[in-house]
């Protein structure tokens, strides 16, 4: 002990405690254990140490983790996640039913696919009903051929109220012929869209007006973006649809 207080064995370097590390002249020494505030740096140029999986203060992280990609926006201006795209809610702006192709889905039958279906149903009520008519005295083979219509026409409306919606020229193709709205095809509705049909029975004219009819229709179902005839849309909205 010397005179003062003074111990040069405690204060070895000009009076620092033995062993605690030495503070810059001018700076504040910080007790043991506490940590440099918040965004402020040490007296050797060092940054504060962050929790781990924090971002540091004023920068925003994403709450799932992703960070927005540049360039990638909906239609409100807002970013989307990198690879997902902006909903909509059906595929190109459509809407379901008509105008979105067919009814669940299912495409609907192009003119060419339907005409070869009619023709195959033509040749299964044809051929035989020309037979018959051979067969027959010439006395009652007027009334045969009157039949032939009225027997077609009664063949598609029992077909496709009963079968599904098929024929067997459609089942044969893929194809079917649903109602309005995509449900079954009522027996009202199937004589209204094979009306053409039997309007062959009219004196004279009548296969006259039948040709042109069905002209008419294959127009109309090309022209129509649902591939609906102006059969389907006088029997109120029904459609062939494939599969």
């Amino acid at each position: 002990m010397t005179s003062g207080g003074y111990d040069p064995n405690q204060y070895p370097q000009g009076g620092q405690p033995y062993g605690q590390p030495q503070q810059p002249y001018g700076q504040p020494q910080q007790p043991y254990g506490q940590q440099q505030p918040y965004g402020q740096s040490d007296p050797y140029g060092q940054q504060p140490q962050q929790p781990y999986g924090q971002q540091p203060y004023g920068q925003q992280s994403d709450p799932y983790g992703q960070q927005p990609q540049f360039g990638q926006s909906d239609a409100y201006g807002q970013q989307q996640p990198y690879g997902q795209q902006p909903y909509q809610p059906y595929p190109g702006g459509g809407q379901p039913g008509f105008g979105a192709g067919g009814f669940g889905g299912a495409q609907p039958g192009d003119l060419w696919i339907r005409f070869a279906a009619r023709i195959i149903d033509g040749l299964i009520i044809g051929i035989p009903g020309g037979i018959i008519e051979a067969l027959l005295p010439n006395k009652v083979a007027w009334v045969w051929s009157i039949l032939v219509p009225v027997i077609l026409f009664g063949y598609f409306i029992l077909m496709e109220t009963q079968q599904n919606g098929q024929t067997l020229g459609k089942k044969i193709l893929g194809l079917r012929v649903v109602g309005p709205g995509g449900g079954p095809i009522d027996p009202a509705t199937s004589a209204k869209r094979n009306l053409f049909v039997i309007v062959q029975l009219i004196p004279c004219l009548g296969w006259l007006i039948g040709v042109g009819m069905a002209i008419y229709i294959a127009i109309t179902i090309e022209q129509d973006p649902n591939k609906q005839g102006w059969h389907d849309k006088f029997a109120g909205g029904t459609q062939v649809l494939k599969g």
